[in-house]
């Protein structure tokens, strides 16, 4: 049994995994008082073998995570950090250390489960967008902020642009806070459509388009091309991963 940690910009995203069944999963936002929502969430749960996170934030997050976990378990836990190959997919990366390991283990779940020419994007704090070959060559990516994170940008760095409330996004908008959010999630959008386009002939057809990250949802509908959500992808390919570590650690 392994307990999978996926640290996030937003949030951390956990998973107990028994074999090939997720026993349970939670969340917790960074805002939040992180060790004592761990410590409620997981002192019930049976003891792992392992804890393996993938992490996109900072040293201090993630120590106090592994602190829970050494606390309740006396279990250190195992950050791994982007390789330049593994469980079939090859990083585009001169310095494969440098592209988040988020990405990655997305592309690692999305060619294990067969998706693959596909094009990924993240949508969440970063929009981050990926192109995966069928062989599983990464053939590189783009990261341009993500559709909330644009909107706080254009209300930081203006002084006249301040929507009077929550706004909706339409085709056209007579009217800041509408014109704000339309703008900023149609740019997206707009993003993800380009990027696929664009890579269609390198991944020698029509790739499938898959979304992940937690406005991932949001987005899908703004799309004009067909496109499915693809959640947990991190998790899912800490799963892959951790199992094909275990096969290799054994037959060596």
């Amino acid at each position: 049994m392994r307990l999978l940690l996926d640290l996030g910009n937003t949030r951390l995203k956990w998973a107990l995994l028994q074999g090939a069944v997720w026993r349970t999963r939670g969340a917790v936002g960074w805002d939040e008082d992180v060790g004592d929502a761990l410590h409620h969430a997981w002192r019930d749960l049976p003891t792992p073998r392992e804890v393996l996170g993938a992490s996109v934030v900072d040293n201090a997050r993630e120590a106090q995570v592994a602190a829970v976990a050494k606390a309740l378990w006396s279990l250190d836990s195992y950050w791994l950090r982007t390789p330049a190959e593994a469980c079939g997919v090859r990083s585009a990366y001169a310095e494969p250390q440098r592209l988040g390991v988020d990405r990655f283990l997305a592309m690692v779940a999305a060619h294990a489960s067969g998706h693959s020419p596909c094009v990924l994007a993240g949508v969440g704090t970063a929009l981050t967008l990926d192109a995966l070959a069928a062989d599983g060559r990464h053939l590189g990516g783009l990261i341009a902020p993500g559709p909330q994170l644009m909107q706080q940008s254009l209300v930081g760095a203006t002084s006249r642009v301040r929507p009077e409330r929550p706004g909706q996004v339409l085709d056209v908008a007579d009217n800041t806070a509408d014109a704000v959010v339309s703008g900023c999630w149609q740019a997206a959008a707009a993003l993800i459509e380009r990027f696929t386009t664009r890579m269609t002939p390198a991944l020698g057809g029509a790739p499938s388009l898959r979304l992940g990250g937690g406005d991932a949802a949001a987005l899908l509908p703004l799309l004009g091309q067909p496109a499915q959500l693809a959640e947990d992808g991190v998790l899912h390919g800490l799963a892959v991963w951790a199992n094909a570590h275990s096969l290799s650690a054994r037959a060596s």
